[in-house]
């Protein structure tokens, strides 16, 4: 390999506050992405006021370096319209770049402020090269990656899609892909997908299999370790990744700096000398031990599907921290501001204006003030003009050398003497931004968001119910219901289709749809030929339920004729969102995290806006009323780490079910896909919406649908004998109203 040849990676440091910005920068980053006072996804950092975000901006890009924004929560409807304020002034800085979960916020943010890059959070959890295709297709500049991805998908990903991949090296993992964790969130009502998570995977648990057996008593079993990469950075360079990611918004300004700086001297080390002379000393390995860090680290998913070896069992704490390390870290790079150097030359003869010259780092800069007037009393000295122009106050220029060649008798107010150093300064740094490539400033946009009017209840025909299942026994119950509509796990619609073909025979079949995996990866895009092909072969689907981007971009292209909808899981939390899905899907779902008030006010919402499109039909939004709440999905498996699996020696079947039992002896459910190879841990007791049955049957929604999992026969009939008007008394003993009650900060 020629280096020479090679683009140079990117090193993308946290920063909480503008102390670790400052420090990040010093010790050598590329790049700092930080979050604002609003929408992002670290609510409890420190965090930057605007008048700080502007300010780095322009210290970062007077050194060449880039500022990219945070703006990686689900936003509700009635935040939207805070998005310009917001975002307005710092797009007119020269924000280098906005990183976004919401689609909605995306679309808005494209629409609205032109030439801002477009990154997609790992929120957006994209696992594949098709969905990073599509984000291409809708403008997107960047792309994080769900964590979970190997080496060989990355260089697919980056091969296919051509866009910048920025990748986590170093800091804390989720247990979960990351935005397909709802664990906090439904046990304590703090959202990851709003900044707020609580982390309940540090927690200790146990796992028990199917018969109720003790597998694993090992403690933390859903606590990764901390990620560290410096060992293998080349591998990771030669993958065509762009930008190496800190991981740390949350931690101290010693932490940012002094991890940046270590993983600064080894990215170098290898542009200078190349792979093969590539080697990490101890004592650095030791360095970022010692830097707020868990006491076992790994190197993530790039060289490993998922494996026990990846799991801190004991107790997740921190190492302590060494004062003296810390202390340096702070001497080295915590000391403040740099400034840019300049020599100052000035002229000043009466009847002419005055001049102002800057010269240094490369750049000669000349500026004409107003004119010198002649004194009336006491005439100006040299030393007199200099002393307020060496002044440079809260710029970044310092004056190294000064000269003034000052006409005898010459006079200027002080404040146009202020007002000219201010201006060259600025002009300056401007000049020193643009060498660099960088904006210095844009031009202010004005607003696309369009006030609408308030929504009207709109005459509605009662929502149709849709059923959801995973198994014969509960396809069977289903069939003996008027249900519209019926849901048919895929995986199970592979494994079983001549049995299902068996229960349709003889019945009115209704429509029925396809639930697709809710991950999918590179590897998987022959699974959905295979769907494709039993549905022209064997039983005829006529829509399918989308739970990801990958599996959306590939079912446009592979079956463009198919009904899509979307789940849950693909957050739909404002109209600018349902107006971004109606695009590409028939209908959409409600998200759990958004309480019955938000709920109705999205519908409505949409509704309004649908009945202006003529000759349209309305984009159906519907809500998940019964069933076992997916908390988190994990490329890492619970089966596993107890020791019980053996790869496809030993696949675990489709409806095994483990348990994780946590402090209190609560029971959550978890399925082992192995096709795909991932879990799904459940809720410990079912979602259900009954006692709101009828403000929901008033609720303009295109449809009510029932989860079925571990339901029997005789369960799911119950169940529908209670939507179907057959009883008033619905069956299930615990339940939980979830969100619905009381929502998300």
């Amino acid at each position: 390999m020629v280096i020479g040849m090679v683009k140079r990676v990117e090193l993308l440091a946290p920063a909480g506050n503008y102390e670790a910005f400052v420090g990040a920068v010093n010790a050598g980053a590329d790049a700092v992405y930080l979050g604002g006072a609003k929408f992002g996804a670290r609510a409890y950092a420190d965090n930057f006021s605007q008048e700080e975000i502007c300010r780095a901006l322009r210290y970062a890009h007077i050194f060449g370096k880039k500022v990219y924004l945070t703006v990686n929560t689900l936003v509700k409807e009635r935040e939207f319209s805070s998005l310009y304020e917001y975002l307005g002034p710092l797009y007119e800085a020269g924000l280098d770049g906005v990183i976004i979960q919401d689609l909605g916020v995306w679309q808005y943010i494209r629409e609205t402020f032109p030439g801002m890059a477009l990154h997609a959070s790992t929120q957006m959890t994209i696992t594949g090269s098709r969905g990073a295709q599509f984000l291409k297709e809708i403008g997107a500049a960047r792309i994080v990656p769900a964590r979970e991805l190997s080496l060989s998908e990355i260089r697919s990903v980056k091969k296919s899609s051509g866009l910048e991949l920025e990748c986590f090296i170093h800091g804390a993992m989720c247990y979960g892909y990351s935005g397909q964790c709802l664990f906090s969130s439904i046990l304590g009502g703090r959202s990851g997908n709003r900044g707020r998570c609580a982390q309940p995977c540090r927690l200790p648990y146990r796992i028990f299999d199917q018969e109720g057996n003790l597998r694993c008593d090992a403690g933390h079993v859903l606590s990764l370790k901390d990620m560290c990469t410096i060992s293998f950075l080349p591998r990771l360079i030669e993958a065509g990744i762009d930008s190496f990611k800190i991981e740390g918004r949350m931690k101290r300004p010693e932490y940012a700096a002094g991890v940046t700086a270590v993983y600064r001297k080894y990215i170098d080390a290898y542009y200078e000398k190349g792979a093969q002379a590539y080697r990490v000393e101890q004592s650095d390995m030791d360095r970022l031990q010692r830097l707020y860090i868990r006491d076992e680290v790994q190197t993530g998913y790039y060289e490993r599907q998922n494996g026990r070896e990846m799991i801190t069992l004991k107790k997740p704490g921190y190492l302590g921290q060494d004062a003296a390390l810390l202390s340096e870290i702070a001497q080295n790079y915590l000391g403040g501001e740099r400034k840019c150097c300049a020599a100052l030359r000035a002229v000043f003869r009466i009847g002419e204006p005055a001049c102002l010259q800057l010269e240094g780092e490369g750049i000669s800069l000349t500026l004409k003030g107003r004119t010198v007037e002649r004194a009336r009393k006491q005439p100006m000295l040299p030393e007199d003009f200099l002393k307020h122009l060496r002044k440079t106050g809260n710029s970044f220029v310092k004056i190294t050398e000064e000269q003034a060649d000052v006409e005898e008798g010459a006079f200027m107010p002080v404040s146009l003497l202020n007002e000219l150093r201010r201006t060259a300064a600025a002009a300056y740094e401007d000049r020193l931004i643009e060498r660099n490539g960088l904006l210095p400033y844009r031009k202010s946009v004005k607003d696309t968001l369009q006030k609408r009017p308030e929504p009207l209840f709109p005459v509605q025909k009662k929502p149709q119910l849709h059923v959801a299942v995973q198994n014969l026994e509960q396809l069977r119950a289903a069939l003996r219901y008027p249900c519209e509509r019926i849901y048919l796990d895929s995986d199970w619609y592979l494994e079983e289709s001549d049995q299902i073909s068996q229960c349709f025979e003889g019945r009115n079949i209704p429509a029925i749809f396809l639930a697709l995996p809710y991950i999918v990866r590179e590897k998987d895009f022959a699974y959905f030929q295979e769907l494709l092909t039993c549905s022209a072969e064997k039983i005829k689907a006529d829509g399918f339920l989308v739970r990801n981007l990958e599996s959306l971009s590939i079912m446009r292209s592979l079956a463009p004729s198919y009904v899509l909808v979307a789940d849950a899981g693909v957050y739909c939390f404002n109209t600018e969102t349902a107006r971004f899905l109606r695009r590409y899907c028939a209908e959409n779902y409600l998200p759990y995290e958004l309480n019955g008030k938000e709920c109705r006010q999205l519908v409505l919402e949409d509704c309004a806006e649908s009945a202006g499109m003529a000759g349209t039909e309305r984009f159906g939004m519907s809500a998940v009323v019964y069933g076992t709440i997916p908390m988190m999905l994990s490329a890492n498996c619970v089966r596993k780490t107890a020791g019980s699996c053996q790869g496809q020696k030993n696949p675990c079947k489709r409806q095994e079910k483990y348990e994780l039992s946590d402090r209190y002896h609560v029971r959550f459910p978890v399925q082992c896909r192995c096709r795909h190879c991932y879990n799904i841990i459940y809720n410990s007791v079912p979602f259900s919406l009954h006692q709101k049955k009828k403000e929901l049957t008033e609720m303009p929604l295109f449809a009510k649908r029932l989860d079925f999992v571990w339901e029997t026969e005789k369960q799911v009939e119950k169940i529908l004998d209670y939507y179907f008007d057959k009883t008033d008394v619905f069956p299930a003993a615990e339940y939980t109203a979830g969100h619905y009650m009381r929502g998300v900060e």
